[in-house]
C-alpha cells in the first residue's frame, strides 16, 4: 500500500514538471514571419520522373530534430517538416498523421527523394514541433499541384 502511494506520487510529480516544461517551450510565431515553402519545385511543376527529389524552405524557424529541445528563449519557432501529398491539412490542433500522405521528418532534414505514381498530385509542407504538433500558429506552405508524366 505504501509502494503504490510513493507511486502514485512519484507520477503526479512526473506528470506536473513535464507540464511545466511543455508550457516553457510554447512555441513563439515570430511575430506571423515564420513560413515554410518548397525550395526546388513550384505550383504546376511536371516531372518526367517518379523519384523526385524535394528541397524544404524555410523563414524565421529553427528547424531541429525531435530529440533536441527548442531553447525556451528562441525568439522565432522550431520543429521539423512533414510533407503532405494528396491529402488535406490535418487538425491542426492534433499531432499530425503518420503515413503514406503525411510524410515525418523528425530529424531536421531540409529535403526528401519521394516517389510518385504517374499522374496529378499535391504537396503541401506543415511545420510540427517535438510532439508533432502543429505550432499555436499554425506554419505551412501553399498546397502546390505537380504532374508527373512519362516516367
Amino acid at each position: 500500500m505504501v509502494s503504490m502511494f510513493k507511486t502514485s506520487i512519484f507520477l503526479s510529480i512526473l506528470i506536473i514538471n513535464m507540464l511545466v516544461i511543455a508550457d516553457d517551450y510554447k512555441n513563439n510565431d515570430c511575430n506571423g514571419l515564420a513560413k515554410v515553402y518548397f525550395k526546388n519545385i513550384t505550383d504546376g511543376f511536371i516531372s518526367n520522373d517518379n523519384n523526385l527529389l524535394i528541397e524544404f524552405g524555410s523563414e524565421n524557424i529553427n528547424i531541429l530534430p525531435i530529440t533536441k529541445m527548442p531553447d525556451k528563449n528562441a525568439k522565432c519557432v522550431s520543429g521539423h517538416h512533414h510533407l503532405i501529398v494528396d491529402s488535406e491539412l490535418p487538425n491542426l490542433k492534433r499531432p499530425i498523421p503518420s503515413g503514406k500522405n503525411y510524410l515525418h521528418f523528425g530529424k531536421g532534414q531540409e529535403e526528401a527523394s519521394i516517389f510518385l505514381e504517374e499522374g496529378t498530385h499535391t504537396l503541401q509542407l506543415l511545420l510540427g514541433d517535438y510532439s508533432h504538433t502543429p505550432h499555436d500558429q499554425p506554419v505551412y506552405s501553399e498546397k502546390i499541384l505537380i504532374k508527373v508524366i512519362n516516367p
